[in-house]
């Protein structure tokens, strides 16, 4: 979609809301969303010249898994808000968490109250306190079909729980189908689109020649960025890129991130003779994090399991190609074959092996390539995404 569509979705949005009054309250997990952040104070901008007024209430700081991945940044989260809870989400009591939520939900002057998910306890108490004040209510759903395969025992609550929505806010065709394989009617569900929290440093009008700078005359880099985590199938890269270095000996492997998997990563390292090829560089963020896109041939995301995998938005807007499991949620938007990247069975390390090598070739000219990356993400924006939160809430009051 261009730019010139992007300002028609925005304008349209204006519009709908400018025929009618509501409010709405949005409820979100953690402020450690950066990307959510960004989403929610472009959503704040636009209630500024808007008729509906948006409240947004945060739940905790940040979740176990998050921690020392990358700290809670406030200055991500431009508007008002109200935060529940400090530390970490999993700290607060479930009978706790589920009577303040309901309360918020009770007191809440509200026409619609968005959820922000179906999948724990306090969520469904949430659901029946909307109910009980006649408040219409969404629910934010980032899963797919590939990320949560259905099962007879878990699809049933999800079949219920979705009926009683009026709206859904998935992100992404896989998202969609999801939302419709459990009941959801396809025209109660808008697609937000995933956008990026990029570095306050960083410059889309001058990503191709920072991308061609940091590259020019360097060996094959590939890049993993994540949480060092069983589910993200980095030892099917290793294995990989085992093969890659036989062929291709200055080629190397740089892994940004922290997790649980961290030591036994290391130790499969030395295990297979890569000691030296693959250096892992902990936890980064901004122009550290901008200078590894920047400089990598290709970043790779070999996830058995994700949702939509927002390091291929960052990627992708650094112009820095990527190899995605078709897994991962964003492949249908934004890994087209041979213009952004390329998209291989999760697990299968021949398949990832040959694929890496053919990103090599496919992605030689470092200009056009990171042109045509730049050109693919750069409706997948804050604004964009706040906007069709915006049109989705205003459609569900005028109903």
């Amino acid at each position: 979609m261009s730019t010139h569509l992007n300002a028609g979705i925005r304008g349209s949005t204006s519009r709908e809301e400018k025929k009618m009054t509501g409010s709405v309250t949005i409820f979100h997990n953690v402020v450690w969303s950066r990307h959510k952040g960004a989403v929610l104070s472009a959503l704040h901008n636009i209630s500024g010249s808007g008729s509906i007024r948006y409240s947004m209430v945060q739940i905790a700081d940040t979740e176990h898994d998050r921690i020392g991945f990358s700290d809670v940044d406030y200055s991500f989260h431009r508007y008002p808000m109200k935060k529940l809870y400090s530390g970490c989400y999993e700290d607060v009591p479930t009978w706790r968490l589920t009577m303040r939520l309901t309360w918020e939900v009770l007191k809440a002057k509200s026409d619609l109250v968005v959820l922000p998910g179906y999948h724990r306890p306090e969520y469904w108490a949430m659901m029946l306190a909307c109910i009980l004040t006649g408040k219409r209510r969404a629910v934010f759903c980032d899963s797919t079909g590939n990320d949560r395969p259905r099962r007879m025992l878990t699809s049933i609550p999800k079949r219920v729980f979705f009926s009683l929505c009026d709206g859904y806010f998935g992100f992404g065709q896989r998202s969609r189908e999801y939302l419709m394989s459990l009941g959801a009617k396809q025209e109660k569900i808008f697609i937000p689109c995933q956008a990026a929290a990029l570095p306050r440093s960083f410059s889309p009008e001058t990503a191709v020649s920072d991308r061609v700078h940091y590259r020019q005359g360097n060996a094959p880099v590939f890049l993993f960025v994540g949480r060092l985590s069983e589910e993200k199938g980095i030892g099917t890269l290793l294995d990989a890129f085992a093969g890659i270095k036989q062929r291709i000996p200055d080629a190397s492997l740089r892994i940004v991130g922290t997790g649980p998997m961290g030591d036994q990563l290391k130790q499969k390292v030395v295990d297979i003779g890569l000691t030296g090829s693959v250096h892992f560089l902990g936890s980064l963020q901004d122009e550290p994090l901008s200078r590894e896109y920047f400089g990598a041939t290709s970043m790779v995301l070999p996830s058995r399991s994700e949702p939509w995998g927002l390091v291929t938005n960052e990627a992708l807007s650094h112009g820095c190609p990527v190899i995605v499991s078709e897994s991962c949620g964003c492949v249908p938007e934004l890994v087209i074959d041979g213009v952004t990247g390329y998209s291989f069975p999760a697990g299968d390390v021949p398949a990832l092996q040959r694929t890496l090598l053919k990103a090599l070739e496919a992605f030689s000219d470092t200009a056009g390539v990171a042109t045509r990356c730049v050109d693919v993400i750069q409706r997948f924006d804050p604004p964009s995404a706040a906007a069709n939160i915006a049109r989705g809430c205003a459609m569900m009051l005028m109903d």
